[in-house]
């Protein structure tokens, strides 16, 4: 990094704050053995040298404890996985540090571009030089990331090569629910064949789906939905302002909508519209169009022509019309040569029309052209539908446009509705980290140090007790198989970590439902979060997510 602004510079310098469990001398203490969420009979078939482990956890050594600690040098090896999220390089940083801390002639190991990188046997040795450039930066540059899954024995076999040759005994897996899925299935490969190399995991996704009773949240999800909800917040600004848009924001989080949820809460957007309660209350394409035009119509009547709508990336998948219609255009187009052949969008359309059931062609043919041409052109390597490339926030632009007319046209409506479109995806995901997701970060690295060090193996690295200060933070491992169950993935039945999607019980969810209408009709109810705080009160530098503090309220 030649060039560099004055807040990276003054970034670099910044010393995380730590739970007191991980500084000085530290000992492991073992609570109750755990089973899968679901499946358990399954699971533990499928991992019998893993399951039913212990939770761990950390706590300062006290008279008499055999701190952990490492006798011999140790080589560990980090791999980035997955898309990235704000705080990766800083797992890596608190990792390199605990583990020179416990013997300063331990080494890292970075393999490089994700998994692929232990497969393909590209790695590099990580100094302290490397390290010092990136703490506490965005990115996963440091040594990449990719999204290679390791699945099969012989990418095992090749990891076990290359580890063997450099002599590394523990492996770091940094990623999401997928990733982790991948340690966890190594990790027991890696027992059965009593091959000496452990396997540790890391929570990270800014969805903020890997999420349970052991994991509070994933690193990421804290930074990327400050950085979207400043950019929400300088919309509705401009928005109070200028008083003549409506501007529809669609939201990264195909699986989840906790992303929409929380940028709602810091927000206060007129509408937010959460996947999980589309799904719930079997709405159609048809019923979100009609709920958002109640309040385009509500509002108009008070001379209110602009507002902001939050719309989260999946929302498609999460519409059960939808969800078949995609499923019965995936079977219908999945290798077929005879569609690929015919010319011209008119023919392809009618071909597609024809084959559907009739639920199915309705629907279709009420959709948007260019929406209905995408659900048909783009497609993912095995013919399916790539739903993150659906631009939803058009296609209900488009519909409310139309709706809208008919109702101009019957003198039920009196507004004027001018739009603009955006997608916040990329902007958040290498966000310089803020001060919580930098300090959690730095914490799971030193914690994997520590699992690593106690010999442990099929653990992911957890940090909880999150809305307190970082000092009282509470350290430990959770057994990865704890979080696991049976899901059909491209028809087959395999062992997944199971995603947390929004409760719609849970408090967050609550705290929307309770507001959204004042939201929705008052021009005064935006808030404006500003820029990631790094430096001043605490308050207002050092605040976890609203979505953590309403879930752990008292």
């Amino acid at each position: 990094m030649l060039n560099k602004s004055p807040l990276q510079i003054a970034r670099q310098s910044y010393l995380p704050k730590m739970p007191v469990a991980l500084l000085g001398h530290v000992a492991l203490r073992e609570g109750k053995s755990t089973e899968s969420v679901a499946d358990q009979a399954e699971i533990k078939r499928l991992f019998p040298n893993t399951y039913g482990m212990p939770f761990l956890s950390f706590e300062p050594a006290k008279k008499g404890d055999i701190p952990v600690h490492t006798e011999k040098p140790i080589r560990v090896g980090v791999i980035l996985s997955g898309g990235q999220a704000p705080g990766g390089h800083n797992v890596i940083c608190g990792l390199f540090d605990a583990l020179k801390k416990l013997n300063p002639d331990n080494q890292l190991y970075g393999f490089l571009g994700g998994p692929s990188g232990l497969v393909d046997h590209k790695y590099k040795l990580l100094t302290d030089q490397i390290i010092d450039e990136y703490r506490n930066t965005g990115g996963f540059d440091i040594i990449g990331s990719g999204r290679t899954k390791l699945e099969q024995p012989e990418q095992f076999d090749s990891g076990i090569e290359i580890c063997h040759e450099l002599g590394i005994s523990a492996i770091v897996i940094i990623g999401g629910d997928d990733s982790n899925t991948n340690a966890c299935v190594l990790a027991e490969y890696y027992r059965q064949k009593d091959c000496g190399i452990q396997v540790i995991g890391c929570p990270k996704t800014i969805d903020g789906d890997l999420k349970n009773e052991m994991i509070e949240t994933s690193f990421g999800f804290d930074t990327a939905c400050k950085t979207y909800s400043e950019l929400i917040g300088n919309i509705q600004r401009d928005a109070n302002s200028a008083k003549k848009y409506w501007h529809f924001i669609r939201l990264m989080g195909r699986s989840a909508s906790h992303i929409a949820l929380e940028c709602a809460l810091q927000s206060q957007p007129n509408v937010c519209i959460i996947s999980e309660e589309v799904q719930a209350n079997n709405m159609t394409l048809n019923d979100v169009v009609s709920e958002i035009c109640k309040v385009i119509v509500a509002r108009a009547e008070k001379g209110l022509n602009f507002g902001t709508i939050l719309i989260p990336e999946g929302l498609i998948e999460f519409i059960p019309a939808m969800k078949s219609l995609i499923q019965e255009l995936n079977d219908l187009l999945a290798n077929n040569d005879e569609f690929v052949a015919l010319e011209g969008d008119d023919i392809k359309r009618e071909y597609v029309k024809s084959a559907l059931s009739d639920e199915a062609r309705e629907l279709y043919r009420s959709l948007p052209r260019p929406i209905a041409k995408q659900l048909t052109m783009d497609r993912d390597p095995h013919g399916n539908v790539q739903v993150s490339l659906i631009e939803t926030e058009k296609l209900l632009i488009e519909m409310i446009r139309k709706r809208l007319a008919k109702m101009t046209a019957e003198g039920t409506y009196h507004g004027k509705f001018a739009t603009q479109n955006h997608f916040f995806g990329y902007e958040g995901r290498c966000a310089i980290p803020s001060n919580f997701d930098a300090d959690y970060t730095y914490s799971l690295g030193q914690t994997a140090a520590g699992l690593i060090a106690a010999g442990k193996t099929g653990y992911m690295a957890v940090v909880r007790n999150l809305t307190a200060p970082a000092a009282e933070w509470k350290a430990g491992g959770c057994p990865i198989t704890m979080m696991m169950n049976i899901e059909r993935r491209n028809g087959k039945a395999k062992p997944v970590i199971q995603k947390a999607l929004v409760d719609l019980n849970g408090r967050p969810f609550t705290y929307l439902k309770q507001n959204r209408e004042l939201w929705a009709n008052s021009d005064t109810s935006y808030i404006y979060p500003g820029p990631i705080q790094y430096y001043g009160p605490s308050e207002v530098c050092n605040q976890p997510t609203r979505t953590l503090k309403l879930e752990h309220e008292k």
